[in-house]
């Protein structure tokens, strides 16, 4: 008996020193295939060029040169997009040897602690209920209590969300033991109650289902208490809102107020009600003043570090959105098991969870799931390098967003940048620089002292400070690249995290305050190399930029059960204001010195992925070969041109060829990246959509914006559903971004209509030549198609915008058809006999 005992706890300990994670590499039976094809398609893509180019149409020639051009940007896009996905991967994690080696019996939980950040800004737009469910997610984590504390981040310093947050305090202490209790799942419980499962069919413990039931009532009554809030926030007095010992809100200027911090629940705080401690949730709102660039999200984001760094300092933080809440209550530990593996952990910054959705109709008319890039696309982005951005969902390193370098990152001898190329880069090559090396290696030993000394009084008391990272610079650099805060300064020391044992409670809330005023980031590195990296609307590709030229890589996490869910705008108008902000935020970088093409050489950044970067700030510029190609065939049938030549055997073979491999580099991709046609269609439908409308007015915001200072302002994306299921699927909100695609469909079905007309007019000799041109115009019609749906809808009555465009439309179609008269011969005029003598 003895032996077997020692057998199995020598096992559990060979259990518990294995990796924690594992890579699964596509079978070779999926992969070899689809890197031929790929291989293939680039020498038919030769072939093809040869032929288009040297076989010019003559009669046609503006058209020619013009599609030429558009098929040679495509074929550039192509190759960006599609070698990042040269070697996809999957990944394994094993749980059960994580708490094998961070969760030994009768001792402390040894698991890291996690920073969790939820941001919102308008209470109307982004309801108190959804970002309460998201809370509660998070608060009922599995995961040790005392490893984890909540921020929610209200940059429009709402009085409704911070009374809507001390009543999902107050509904934490029933939920949170109750989701424990059972292990139930998912851990917010709108979605939880949402769930269509009979328990009485299952035989199920009657106790449970009392609780259950009892817990349902409880939750019906916190939504009243809730919905009440928001029923009287409607109406907002003269003024303005006060607090309930009578002073007025701060909040309420919402461009002009002081910081606030309020701490719901604490480790020393509010219990459960079965006696328990609570997570720690803290709501923050950084201080606002005319005058200052607050930076929006990315401003807010970056007050949460600063704020978690005093209270908290977690090594490790994970970034939602208020609408996104925790679908699998173990994603903290799929986390951990890449964050804290001792072989390979120390070089994350950060893990990416695909973003899943709920309330999409099962259609997905507008490819809201967005699964060809999170299904095929990030699995190639994680066997190069790692996903790209940090967007929500992820889990990343506090010390990696301070911009610290990665523990392998070394740089090449004499480098003093990583923004350009050596070759073009002139303070690379600096002699006196490298004059001043020597003797600053000579001084190095002697300024150490004096800088740990200097840290020591920045912060007393503090310990498991790093040295060596102190040594790199004396406090005044310090003050400069972080600010003047010197507990914070000390808390970026701190790799493993923590704070200080002898700061009181109330001196590190007066530090909070202070770290998140409006002048505490100037003249510092806050937006520029630490933190959310200011510039663009889209921080998270900025800031993942950043950490992978640190030498950093990152980590695509997919467990079975989604981690996170959240929801998505359904409605073509909404989804299409998305799409621009995100291809906005491309523009900018593009126009930035951060632009992935001319930054960062010389770093930790690989080439397949500064590929994905590359690619992922120009697509919007393809808006304008897209919009070209779609209006071709509608030139075509309406003058009668083509823009290819007549068609030889050999560019038949050509052609044929092109298209088999682009559908097969498509059906290989569909399956080792377990994709659906229906999705794979949907996501091709919407890059035309998309590309003919956000992208494009996306490129001139960001032209303007860039080059001539005009600012655009973006609205939050509602995330209230309307009553009755998807009845916001067909919510007309008109819109200019409706514009160009609505043209580019009308124009191509004029174009079909008179070819045909023509055609018939002319005889059975000119259907030859028509098909070609009607293929060219279906295509873009079918792609279109989902939009013909969004613009006509259920409509209760037709929009006055739809009857002017109609009429306009009509107009101009009437127009056309007397200029082009299909049943006028085109061999001239046709000379009749009348049958009278004018002799």
């Amino acid at each position: 008996m003895l032996s077997t005992h020692n057998s199995k706890r020598r096992t559990r300990m060979d259990e518990g020193r294995q990796p924690l994670s594992r890579k699964l590499p596509i079978s070779s039976s999926k992969i070899s295939p689809y890197r031929l094809v790929i291989i293939l398609r680039l020498v038919i893509l030769g072939l093809f060029f040869h032929y288009r180019i040297l076989h010019p149409v003559n009669d046609a020639y503006g058209l020619w040169l013009t599609s030429v051009i558009c098929e040679i940007w495509f074929a550039a896009s192509w190759i960006l997009d599609q070698f990042p996905k040269w070697y996809p991967i999957e990944r394994e994690t094993y749980l059960d040897r994580l708490s094998l080696r961070y969760e030994k019996e009768g001792k402390p939980s040894e698991l890291a602690s996690v920073d969790i950040f939820v941001s919102t800004v308008d209470p109307m737009k982004e309801p108190p209920l959804i970002t309460a469910n998201t809370v509660l997610s998070i608060l009922a984590v599995d995961y040790p209590i005392e490893k984890v504390a909540c921020y929610v981040s209200d940059d429009g310093a709402a009085m409704l969300t911070f009374e809507a947050l001390s009543e999902t305090s107050e509904f934490a202490r029933k939920w949170v033991p109750f989701c424990k209790r059972f292990s139930i799942e998912p851990r917010a419980p709108e979605w939880y109650f949402a769930q269509r499962v009979d328990y009485l069919k299952d035989k199920v413990d009657p106790a449970f289902i009392r609780e259950r039931r009892a817990m349902k009532r409880e939750y019906e009554e916190f939504k009243v208490r809730i919905n009440g809030l928001v029923a009287t926030a409607q109406k907002v007095p003269e003024d303005g809102w006060t607090m309930q010992d009578g002073t007025p809100w701060p909040g309420n200027n919402v461009r002009d107020h002081p910081g606030m911090i309020q701490v719901f629940l604490g480790h020393n705080g509010v219990h459960d009600v079965e006696g328990n401690e609570l997570p720690r949730l803290v709501y923050v709102s950084r201080e606002k003043r005319p005058g200052f660039d607050h930076h929006k999200k990315a401003g807010a984001m970056n007050s949460l570090v600063r704020v978690s760094a005093i209270i908290t300092n977690a090594p490790y933080m994970l970034n939602v959105d208020c609408d996104h809440y925790i679908n699998n209550s173990k994603a903290l530990r799929e986390a951990m098991c890449f964050m804290m593996d001792p072989t390979s952990g120390k070089k994350i910054c950060y893990v990416q969870f695909p973003q899943r959705f709920d309330g999409i109709d099962r259609h997905d008319r507008y490819s809201n799931r967005n699964v060809v890039f999170f299904d095929i696309n990030m699995k190639g982005l994680d066997g190069i390098q790692g996903p790209i951005y940090v967007g929500t969902g992820c889990v990343f390193r506090r010390q990696a967003l301070y911009g610290y370098d990665a523990p392998t990152k070394k740089k090449p001898p004499g480098r003093t940048c990583n923004c350009l190329p050596k070759w073009c880069c002139c303070c690379c090559r600096s002699k006196k620089k490298n004059k001043k090396s020597k003797s600053n290696e000579k001084k190095k030993s002697k300024d150490a002292s004096k800088q740990i000394h200097a840290l020591e009084n920045i912060e007393e008391g503090i310990e498991g400070i790093d040295n060596e990272k102190s040594a790199l610079m004396p406090q005044i650099k310090f003050e400069k690249k972080f600010g003047q805060s010197s507990v914070f300064i000390a808390s970026t020391l701190m790799e493993d995290g923590g704070v200080p044992k002898r700061a009181s409670s109330a001196s590190l809330l007066k530090e909070a305050i202070h770290v998140i005023s409006c002048g505490y980031e100037d003249k510092t590195e806050w937006g520029k190399e630490i933190g959310w990296i200011y510039g663009s609307v889209t921080e998270d590709i900025l800031t993942g930029f950043k950490m992978h030229c640190h030498g950093w890589r990152s980590v695509y996490c997919m467990p079975k059960r989604p981690a996170f869910k959240g929801s998505a705008p359904i409605n073509l108008s909404d989804r299409l204001h998305q799409v621009l902000r995100w291809a906005l935020g491309s523009v900018e970088i593009l126009l930035s010195r951060h632009c992935p093409i001319w930054y960062g050489y010389g770093c930790g950044l690989k080439w397949l992925e500064r590929f994905s970067y590359i690619n992922s700030i120009v697509y919007p510029l393809t808006s304008i070969p897209l919009i070209a190609y779609c209006t071709l065939p509608a030139v075509c049938l309406l003058t009668g041109k083509f823009i290819v030549p007549e068609i030889s055997n050999y560019a038949s073979i050509i052609f044929m060829a092109l298209f088999i491999s682009i559908a097969a580099t498509g059906i290989l991709e569909m399956q080792w990246g377990h994709v659906g046609i229906h999705d794979w269609w949907r996501n091709e439908q919407f890059w035309v959509i998309g590309g003919a409308s956000a992208h494009l007015f996306a490129l001139f915001q960001g032209l303007l914006k860039v080059l001539a200072g005009v600012n655009t302002n973006f609205t939050v994306t509602s995330k209230a559903a309307d009553d009755g299921e998807f009845s916001d699927l067909y919510l007309f909100k008109w819109t200019s971004l409706l514009i160009p695609p609505m043209t580019l469909l009308i124009i191509n079905i004029i174009g079909v209509v008179v070819g045909i007309s023509d055609a018939i007019n002319n005889g059975y000799e000119t259907w030859g030549p028509l098909f070609g041109r009607l293929f060219f115009a279906l295509w873009v019609i079918v792609h279109l198609y989902p939009f013909l749906k969004g613009w006509l809808g259920k409509q209760d009555r037709l929009p006055t915008i739809i009857v002017v465009w109609s009429i306009l439309l009509a107009s101009v179609l009437t127009l056309l058809w007397v200029r082009i008269n299909p049943f006028v011969s085109k061999g001239g005029i046709v000379l009749e006999v009348c049958g009278l003598d004018c002799s």
